[in-house]
């Protein structure tokens, strides 16, 4: 697309992009997270042409209020968006990030604290979602990959998950496949995705977030450690907890680059702490 010298985005160039976006075979959560990202830049822009220096502004705005992964986050949706109109010189670099050695525990689900969410789904009746909670955890797919546990994968215990042209198989525990069946053989569902809403379409993203915020209180949880990638940071942890392989552990969780699994695996400085003071070397009393 040619460089525009009036910087304006109208819904045609959104729609043009929506198109774009599929073309490339992004996810219709990706896609919808990228529009989301250019509809907040553009409320801030206010009507006003796009500007490097607005554009800066907006960066600054962000950072007041947003966390630097989220920041980022909509950077980057936007950056994307500007070089596919070819307005790469209104570009801005992204926050820097000090990487972090150890994980923050307010913000990471803990095994007890994942247990109590499964029972709370359960006392409030909602059998689904203790399962669907069950499933990420048990298998460390992403929660937008829950459309590929199907009546088929429960029966073969595996099912091959295709992310953005990276396909790879998912094998599902037997004790997972037990409870998956019981719920199959409940609900009557006979074929496609085991997780559907009443009107038979698979479980989307904002289904499973709002009614896992919903379990909070009951079980006791804080809310910051409540959304469903959360679920499979757990599953990273217990598996390289018990197979210090992380090779094999990105490969499960279909990741091209090993530093991503890395911070999935990262410990806590609590585990840290502990296990300094195990390591007999300070001998003087």
């Amino acid at each position: 697309m040619q460089m525009n010298s009036a910087y304006y985005i109208d819904e045609e160039i959104l729609t043009a992009y929506s198109t774009f976006l599929r073309g490339e075979e992004r996810s219709e959560s990706t896609i919808k997270k990228y529009l989301y990202n250019i509809s907040v830049m553009l409320k801030y822009m206010d009507g006003r042409n796009i500007t490097k220096e607005l554009l800066i502004q907006w960066k600054r705005d962000l950072s007041n209020h947003y966390s630097t992964a989220s920041v980022n986050s909509m950077l980057t949706a936007v950056n994307n968006f500007l070089r596919y109109l070819g307005w790469t010189k209104l570009a801005v670099k992204l926050l820097k990030i000090q990487k972090s050695a150890f994980v923050d525990e307010r913000r990471e689900l803990g095994q007890a604290e994942y247990a109590r969410l499964i029972r709370a789904a359960k006392d409030k009746g909602n059998e689904r979602l203790s399962l669907v909670l069950q499933t990420i955890c048990a298998t460390g797919i992403r929660v937008s990959e829950l459309r590929f546990i199907t009546v088929d994968a429960v029966q073969t215990g595996k099912t091959v998950v295709d992310n953005k042209g990276k396909i790879r198989t998912i094998f599902l525990p037997d004790k997972l496949r037990r409870v998956l069946q019981k719920y199959l053989q409940e609900k009557k569902i006979t074929a496609g995705a085991v997780f559907v809403t009443r009107s038979g379409k698979p479980l989307d993203r904002s289904n499973i977030w709002r009614d896992m915020k919903a379990l909070c209180e009951s079980a006791g949880v804080a809310p910051e450690k409540v959304f469903p990638h959360n679920l499979r940071h757990l599953f990273a942890r217990t598996y390289y907890s018990l197979e210090k392989d992380i090779s094999r552990l990105a490969d499960i969780l279909g990741h091209s680059n090993i530093s991503t699994t890395r911070i999935y695996t990262a410990e806590s400085g609590y585990v840290h702490a502990n296990q300094l003071n195990r390591m007999p070397l300070v001998l003087t009393t």
